[in-house]
C-alpha cells in the first residue's frame, strides 16, 4: 500500500499496527475515512508461539493473524501503512483547529483530524536472572492463554499480596500442584495463608535468585538460601 503524503490532511491516525489497531483500521476504512496506520514493527506478543482463544483462529501464530489482518484491508484503498515509530505527538493548538500532528523517529510529519493510540502494553519483567531469557517459552502472563497449555504440570506463581492470592486461585483450575513465590514478604493475612493452604497452594517467601533453564526449558527456581524448586 503506498502512504499518505506529510501534506495530506487525514481522518485518522491509528498508532499501532497490532490485533486492535488493524480491526480500527477495518472499521474505520468501511466508513469511508482517510486513515494512516503507523507500525512501529514492535510486537509485544513477538515471543508467542500461538495467540491461543481467539475465536476461530485458536492456536494461530501472532504474526500470521497481523498477516490475514493486513490483506483483508488490501481492498480498502483509504486505508495505508507507514512504518516507523512516533516520537511526538500534539494538538496544532487553536481554537478553531482541531488537528493533530505527529511526528515519526525519521522526521516525516503527518496531519490528521483524529489520532487513534492502540500502543497496547509494555510488560515490565522482574530484574530475577533467567526471567526475560525464559519470557514466552517457561513463564507467562495469562493463564487464559497458556493454561491450557500447562494443565495439571507443576507450576509456580509469581506474585504477592491481592494479586499473588488471586492468581493462585484463579490457577486451581488449571493445576493442583502449585507454588506460591513471593520473593520476599508474601503480604497475606492469616486467613489468606490458611486459604491458600486449603487449596493445595505451597507459600515460599524467601528471596529468588535465578531462574534455572536448559535448551530453554525452565527446570528450576533457584533461592538465595541455595534451595533449587
Amino acid at each position: 500500500m503506498n502512504t499518505y503524503t506529510s501534506s495530506s490532511l487525514l481522518d485518522v491516525i491509528i498508532v499501532g499496527a497490532g490485533p486492535t489497531g488493524l480491526s480500527a483500521a477495518l472499521l474505520l476504512g468501511r466508513s469511508r475515512k482517510q486513515v494512516l496506520v503507523i507500525d512501529s514493527g514492535q510486537l509485544r506478543n513477538a515471543v508467542s508461539h500461538a495467540a491461543n482463544g481467539f475465536f476461530s483462529r485458536d492456536g494461530i501464530a501472532p504474526s500470521e493473524l497481523l498477516q490475514i489482518g493486513r490483506e483483508q484491508l488490501h481492498k480498502y484503498k483509504n486505508v495505508r501503512f507507514q512504518t516507523g515509530k512516533v516520537i511526538d505527538a500534539k494538538p496544532l493548538g487553536t481554537e478553531k483547529d482541531d488537528r493533530f500532528q505527529i511526528t515519526l523517529d525519521s522526521g516525516e510529519q503527518f496531519t490528521t483530524r483524529k489520532l487513534l493510540l492502540a500502543t497496547g502494553v509494555t510488560d515490565k519483567l522482574p530484574a530475577i536472572a533467567g526471567f526475560a531469557e525464559l519470557w514466552g517459552t517457561g513463564v507467562f502472563h495469562c493463564p487464559y492463554c497458556h493454561g491450557w497449555e500447562v494443565q495439571d504440570q507443576p507450576l509456580a506463581i509469581y506474585g504477592k499480596g491481592a494479586t499473588g492470592f488471586e492468581m493462585a486461585q484463579h490457577l486451581t483450575g488449571w493445576s493442583r500442584d502449585l507454588i506460591l513465590c513471593s520473593n520476599g514478604n508474601a503480604e497475606l493475612s492469616e486467613d489468606q495463608r490458611n486459604q491458600l493452604s486449603t487449596w493445595g497452594v505451597e507459600l515460599r517467601e524467601e528471596k529468588i535468585a535465578r531462574l534455572e533453564q536448559e535448551n530453554g526449558a525452565l527446570t528450576g527456581i533457584a533461592l538465595t538460601t541455595g534451595e533449587v524448586m
